[in-house]
């Protein structure tokens, strides 16, 4: 009896499920159609609710400032007119830029920006509203305020403005992201009034991250975001946000017009350095003085380094600067800040930018294969950066041929004549013509002070160093060069 009920309600309970199914079927898959109109609603939704928070900053300047032309260019006023060809197309002029005298600042100059705090302070380029003599900032409900510059960091092109209007109430705030962890190939999209096309919105993608050397200038904080996103001028200063609509970089700069390539800062730099100069009026750098490479892309370095195949090169050394002062060397390869692994040269700047001037911090390196750790107390970035640039480069004098050096002992009278300061190493006081040192760019009046790490001060140490060196392979020489110390690698052809 007991066994028939159960299976009495159990045959119930299959009769229901069934009748459940025949009454509320399964629903459908969603169409083909029906995700785009639901990825098409998500651009809508995202592109009202961040353009609630951009703004169009006019920016007026006195008759004698730099052209539009200039003006228009992302980084333009930073890069020799050479550079500025090759990355920048040719584009109307927005009006006649002739010499005006005895006139009022005219707002001839526009970008964008983002609110970032309530009492209106807004996030944008430095080359937005550099020279500014006048700012205004418009919402997209057509309010226009008066604003000021409260800081600007050249290094990474990013400023922040304020309104000052005593009419302004508040501003509706832009969710900021995280860059680090933006992925290749998902949605980006770009708000701003390129061409004074007010609020315009382009859709596009994330092309790559970490691009540097984009500027050639070392001294630039070069950690891009690539965009296929349509950039064009008047979109400098604006928001780069993903389908959340948080705001994951600051558009910057173009690769030429209609190339589909846009470059953005990272917000996680740009809000550190929009956040220091709201704090502090000025973003100040931690700085070691040297000029670095990634060894992975140091061709001609990585084939000969012992020891190591991850890291960064020193490539160079300013006189008196934190490096110099702590003994690191041209050559060292660095792998490590205060225990964190860093790669490439955009790593190890990160790394270093942000630590406490004056504090110390503990580097990992490689010196002629072998590890070693030094201590470095980083200084403020100098506010005329010392240039470490490769300058490019003949008693008795010994000559080698292979590579095209001839040095003679560095004694009172040479340093003198080639006005350097007398001490341990060789000069070279003569540098023949289409040999490896030519091609290196290594001059007369350079100092040479080690070969393959080991330390030369007199003739005899020089010319035992090159007999046990391959010069095929490649010769390490350090150089000092109107006192920055360096190195190139010398290759018999």
């Amino acid at each position: 009896m007991k066994h028939n009920r159960m299976r009495i309600v159990g045959c119930l309970v299959v009769i229901l499920c069934g009748c459940l199914n025949l009454a509320f079927p399964a629903a459908a898959a969603p169409s083909g159609l029906d995700l785009a109109r639901q990825l098409n609603q998500a651009f809508i939704d995202v592109a009202d609710r961040v353009s609630e928070s951009v703004v169009v900053i006019r920016v007026a300047h006195k008759p004698s400032f730099q052209p539009a032309e200039m003006r228009d260019i992302p980084f333009g006023d930073l890069l020799p007119k050479e550079f500025r060809r090759r990355f920048f197309e040719e584009r109307p002029n927005r009006q006649n830029n002739a010499p005006r005298q005895n006139q009022k600042p005219v707002f001839d100059g526009q970008g964008s920006g983002v609110a970032i705090r309530e009492e209106g302070y807004i996030m944008t380029n430095r080359h937005v509203v550099d020279g500014a003599d006048e700012i205004r900032v418009r919402f997209k409900d057509g309010k226009e305020y008066a604003a000021e510059i409260r800081g600007v960091d050249s290094q990474s092109d990013i400023a922040v403005i304020k309104i000052t209007d005593k009419t302004f109430k508040s501003a509706k705030v832009a969710k900021l992201g995280d860059s680090a962890k933006v992925r290749v190939a998902e949605f980006a999209i770009a708000i701003g009034a390129p061409f004074d096309l007010d609020y315009s919105v382009t859709v596009g993608h994330i092309s790559a991250k970490g691009r540097s050397r984009i500027i050639p200038d070392p001294a630039m904080d070069q950690d891009f975001l690539q965009t296929d996103a349509s950039i064009n001028p008047g979109n400098s200063g604006g928001p780069l946000v993903n389908l959340e609509g948080e705001v994951v970089g600051i558009n910057t700069m173009i690769h030429g017009l209609n190339t589909g390539i846009g470059f953005a800062v990272p917000i996680n730099l740009a809000r550190e350095v929009a956040d220091r100069l709201i704090s502090d009026g000025k973003y100040t750098r931690a700085w070691l003085g040297v000029a670095i490479n990634t060894l992975s892309e140091d061709v001609e370095f990585k084939d000969v380094v012992k020891g190591v195949k991850e890291g960064v090169v020193v490539r160079e050394i300013a006189p008196d600067g934190p490096a110099a002062k702590a003994g690191l060397k041209p050559s060292d390869v660095i792998t490590a800040v205060d225990g964190k692994p860093v790669k490439t040269s955009q790593e190890l700047k990160s790394e270093i930018r942000v630590k406490p001037i004056g504090s110390s911090v503990a580097l990992d390196l490689v010196r002629d294969g072998k590890a070693m750790k030094l201590k470095i107390k980083p200084e403020g970035w100098p506010e005329e950066t010392r240039e470490v640039a490769q300058r490019g480069t003949g008693g008795s004098r010994e000559k080698t041929s292979s590579l095209g050096l001839t040095v003679q002992p560095l004694d009172k009278e040479m340093a003198e004549k080639f006005d350097v300061e007398a001490g341990e190493g060789v000069i070279i006081t003569a540098v023949e013509a289409g040999t490896p040192a030519a091609a290196k760019g290594v001059l007369a009046g350079d100092v040479i002070t080690d070969i393959n790490h080991q330390p030369i001060t007199n003739l005899r140490q020089f010319g035992e160093a090159l007999k046990t060196a391959d010069t095929k392979k490649g010769v390490i020489v350090n150089l000092k060069s109107k006192g920055v110390s360096k190195f190139v690698i010398l290759k018999e052809e």
